[in-house]
């Protein structure tokens, strides 16, 4: 017993960390190793209920070291209570119960607030955070969310998405940061900085890059569908938000589901130790995706059996297998046995994830207090953060016979819609589906609260997410109001609009990437309403941006909400009344048909054959890319550039002078776009290059100024010299500038 103590301890704290982790690696036997390797997680999935105890004997029989143990997947840890009951007993046996005390890494899918524990503080999702157009607040978002994981034992969180979104069908676009490479990468830069500050610590979480390359962009729209895109589009458009998280000292990288060129992310060298590693320089801790290394046997075929899959992952760097279990610990051990994979190279493996425990300080004390938990999470200030996120996301995209905001002197409201009174429709994926115990405001709720009891509010579905219930008398409860509110959109989902057992449709129903426009059952409600001659503000929760062409003929007012979170409704139902302003602007664009994909704003020019007038536009959405309209008016007085000329080390600046000439106060995202007039190869017709938001009293002026050097990246290229820029068009608005780039 004595002897086992001894081997519990670790080497003195006044030691440096890489000491600390030679003399444990030194001292661990190869199973120890590999255990250190494997993931495993509690909930339910295909192999049916996997609970605390049956981690407790992964971690006896093959030393597992990293967990998830609450999260997607059925976890039954939903309160937190319940998650720091596992975690600390998890912790507890493997710091207690084991020869060497070594702590767990707890992983979880935070991507918009720990959204998986029921008291925790939930933000619009990642798309709504990008409507915004406020990176600094993005990092008080992801500060918050990992103050609220550590409360709970959660040390790595699975995001930033670096995801750029090329394809609207796609189910996973509302967890990315929209269509820009540019926008995308400084949301992701914020979230790295809020998640790990100065780097993973006791009071930190180790930020995860995600999906390494390129996932924004499946064939068909199908989720993990192979990507095909050129060597170019690769380094132009997907790999400089990765850049972008690597320069804020990510700590964790993981690969996509998808095959590019042939090749499955997660067991390619090419793309994971050749590009990331080499290329890029990143030299942290690779994490697999769910499922990520199984895949490369039962799904893209590359390996002939899960042992093999096994190898070629090992072979390409992976650090952790999340989830896979002890057959892959099985294999892993099997594989080093007989000396097809090196025990050297998992020693690599094993510096960096021991490395990184010990910079979280899960040695010294893993644990955590119920007390201060309850205190955290959900707090008055972190809910402060949310409210000030959602009524800075809300975008309004139409707003006819300016029936927003909702006067003062409306008598009756009538709030309808499959959206209006669910909490858990405003949560969106990544988070828990059961509304009880979920706190939160609905927009019922947020607007009954808002008008108080000098307004009558009255409430009828009228129909479901693909379902009617009873739309007449929806029509009729509507046909006396003054204005009806209709919440309509996308229930919750992940991935392939799924499970079905946790969302309200069927695979292949709407939501599905076959289908961008509203159902017909929402069609109906909306035309019955309208009808009535009520006037009709639509309000779309929705992950994606839905084809809305219909909508926008039928109704005046149109309010994106994307899915705003806990407290959505309240600032829904504030910005409806005009005690805030909808301040988002758009992070992707809205086409107007599934027939118009793709539709991006960075396209490629390209020949007319037969003459430009006989082709539609290339680029034509219902609502642009940074469009939002606001309550007042904000015009663009003059743009003004320090020189027509741009070279080495003499950075050129671009003043933007902009006046509130409404009489509300109103919010402004000032938007720098550019263009390489004349280039060796093809560029796109216009990138953003910058942004600001600002804020801004009736009869305010205002200068925003952009500085624009040789040295920034002012067209993605690769290596090998693409994108060498001779001249630079600026646009600002409705003001033209050109510029010469002198590069000598």
């Amino acid at each position: 017993m004595a002897e086992q103590e001894e081997s519990h301890s670790p080497p003195e704290t006044s030691v440096s960390t890489a000491e600390r982790v030679t003399d444990l690696i030194g001292r661990m036997t190869l199973e120890e190793k590999v255990g250190q390797l494997t993931g495993s997680y509690i909930g339910t999935l295909d192999d049916g209920p996997h609970g605390i105890e049956d981690v407790i004997d992964e971690i006896d029989d093959h030393h597992v070291g990293a967990v998830a143990p609450f999260g997607w997947g059925g976890s039954p840890n939903e309160h937190a209570s319940e998650a720091i009951e596992a975690a600390n007993e998890l912790q507890r046996h493997a710091k207690e119960n084991t020869r060497l005390g070594i702590p767990l890494l707890f992983g979880a899918d935070a991507i918009h607030g720990h959204a998986y524990i029921k008291e925790a503080t939930v933000f619009p999702n990642n798309l709504g955070l990008a409507a915004t157009w406020d990176d600094d607040l993005a990092e008080r978002v992801a500060t918050v969310t990992r103050t609220e994981m550590r409360a709970t034992g959660a040390a790595q969180n699975y995001s930033p998405t670096c995801d750029v979104a090329r394809d609207q069908r796609w189910g996973r676009v509302g967890e990315t940061f929209g269509e820009s490479p540019y926008l995308v990468g400084k949301f992701a830069a914020s979230k790295v900085r809020g998640y790990q500050g100065d780097g993973p610590s006791p009071e930190t979480v180790a930020a995860t890059a995600k999906h390494f390359p390129a996932y924004g962009a499946p064939t068909r729209g199908e989720d993990a569908a192979p990507v095909e895109i050129s060597t170019k589009t690769l380094h132009d458009v997907f790999l400089p938000p990765f850049e972008e998280a690597l320069d804020a000292d990510v700590a964790s990288v993981m690969p996509c589901y998808n095959s590019i060129d042939g090749e499955p992310v997660h067991g390619s060298q090419r793309y994971l130790l050749e590009l990331l590693g080499e290329g890029l320089g990143f030299d942290g801790l690779l994490v697999s995706d769910w499922g990520g290394v199984d895949q490369l046997h039962a799904e893209h075929r590359t390996a002939g059996s899960p042992i093999e899959a096994a190898l070629q992952t090992r072979l390409a760097g992976l650090d952790i297998a999340s989830v896979a279990g002890t057959d892959h610990a099985e294999h892993v051990l099997e594989l080093a046995e007989e000396g097809e994979l090196s025990e050297d190279l998992i020693d690599e493996s094993i510096e960096r994830i021991l490395t990184m425990k010990f910079r979280l300080g899960l040695f010294e004390d893993p644990y955590v207090d119920p007390e201060t938990a309850e205190d955290l999470l959900g707090s008055s200030e972190h809910q402060r953060v949310a409210r000030e996120a959602v009524e800075k996301s809300l975008t309004l995209l139409q707003n006819d016979g300016d029936l927003l905001p909702l006067s003062d002197d409306i008598g009756e409201v009538f709030v309808g819609g499959p959206n209006a009174d669910e909490i858990v429709h405003q949560l969106g994926g990544w988070s828990s589906n059961d509304p009880d115990g979920v706190p939160g405001t609905t927009v019922l709720e947020g607007i009954r609260d808002a008008v108080g009891e000098d307004v009558t509010v009255t409430h009828e579905r009228g129909s479901g997410i693909n379902e009617p219930d009873d739309i007449d008398a929806a029509a009729r409860a509507a046909a006396n109001a003054d204005v009806a509110v209709l919440a309509l959109g996308e229930d919750w989902y992940l991935h392939e609009f799924g499970p079905t057992m946790d969302t309200t449709s069927e695979t292949g129903e709407f939501p599905t990437r076959s289908q961008l426009s509203l159902p017909e059952s929402q069609r109906e409600l909306v035309a019955a309403v309208e009808e009535t001659g009520t006037p009709v503000v639509a309000v779309l929760i929705t992950g994606r941006p839905l084809a809305v062409q219909w909508l926008a003929d039928t109704v005046p007012s149109i309010l994106m909400a994307y899915y705003p979170g806990t407290v959505g409704g309240e600032g829904i139902a504030r910005t409806l009344f005009g005690e805030s302003e909808p301040g988002g602007r758009l992070p992707v664009s809205m086409p107007r048909s599934a027939d118009c994909l793709p539709t991006y704003f960075n396209y490629l020019p390209h020949p007319h054959p037969i003459g430009a007038d006989e082709h539609p536009p290339s680029y034509d959405p219902l609502f642009e890319f940074g469009y939002g309209l606001s309550y007042t008016t904000i015009e663009y007085d003059s743009v003004d550039v320090s020189s027509d000329v741009i070279r080495p080390d003499e950075p050129v600046t671009v003043d933007v002078s902009l006046e509130n000439t409404g009489d509300r106060r109103g919010s402004e995202v000032v938007q720098l776009f550019a263009c390489d007039e004349f280039s060796s190869v093809v560029t796109p017709v216009r990138e953003l290059k910058g942004f600001e938001r600002v804020e801004l009293d009736p009869g305010e002026r205002m200068t925003v100024s952009f500085s624009l050097s040789t040295d920034d990246r002012l067209f993605a290229h690769e290596p090998s010299g693409y994108g060498d820029v001779g001249r630079l068009r600026l646009f600002v608005g409705e003001h033209v500038h050109d510029l010469r780039v002198d590069s000598n």
